[in-house]
């Protein structure tokens, strides 16, 4: 981490987002896994950094005429070939879960970290992408007391599907970054949302 910005990794490129707020003083327990493409199936940084700094032209895909006034963000952003962007410091809360659950504890936000992946429902992630996985993992865990490894789908069952079929948790589980941390089950009391089950731009 940064010692002079609390919260920012200090090998992360910065693309700071006006989308986040105060924390409530609860402790961060938790890394929700995520994965994004914009457009959808395309896998560059460009969009989705002007999508989390409210700067993405919907004019310019057809694809973003949806997203216009979304306000979302991520903490952090995993490129395809292991590139890192942190868009909120991790001591701040990031609007990356919506409306979520996790063992009876709603608004998952509040404290959680939020990790989202290049990539979709139809492709693998690469070898980078798991390796910068882990070790940012493994940075996180030096200033938060981490309990939980959960994907959006687990906090968020019926209306979100990521990271996906083709992201590996037995893999990323047994990686030593992971140790001791749960994947507990989809919550009951997620708020269930058919019609944006497939949903996977959307916060």
């Amino acid at each position: 981490f940064d010692a002079q910005a609390p919260g920012w990794l200090a090998r992360a490129r910065r693309c700071p987002s006006p989308n986040h707020d105060r924390r409530p003083d609860v402790p961060v327990d938790t890394v929700v896994i995520h994965f994004i493409s914009l457009p959808p199936g395309r896998f560059g940084l460009r969009s989705i950094e002007a999508f989390f700094g409210n700067r993405l032209d919907p004019r310019t895909h057809p694809a973003f005429a949806d997203l216009e006034g979304v306000r979302v963000s991520s903490h952090l952003l995993v490129g395809r070939r292991g590139e890192l962007v942190q868009f909120v410091s991790c001591d701040d809360r990031a609007w990356h879960a919506g409306t979520s659950s996790l063992l009876g504890r709603r608004a998952c936000n509040d404290f959680s970290i939020g990790i989202e992946l290049v990539g979709d429902e139809h492709h693998r992630f690469t070898e980078r992408q798991y390796a910068r996985l882990a070790s940012t993992v493994a940075t996180l865990r030096r200033r938060y007391r981490l309990r939980f490894a959960v994907g959006h789908a687990d906090i968020a069952p019926g209306r979100k599907i990521d990271p996906g079929p083709f992201f590996d948790w037995n893999r990323v589980l047994a990686m030593p970054a992971f140790a001791g941390l749960e994947r507990p089950p989809p919550d009951a009391t997620g708020v269930m949302d058919s019609r944006n089950a497939r949903s996977s731009t959307r916060i």
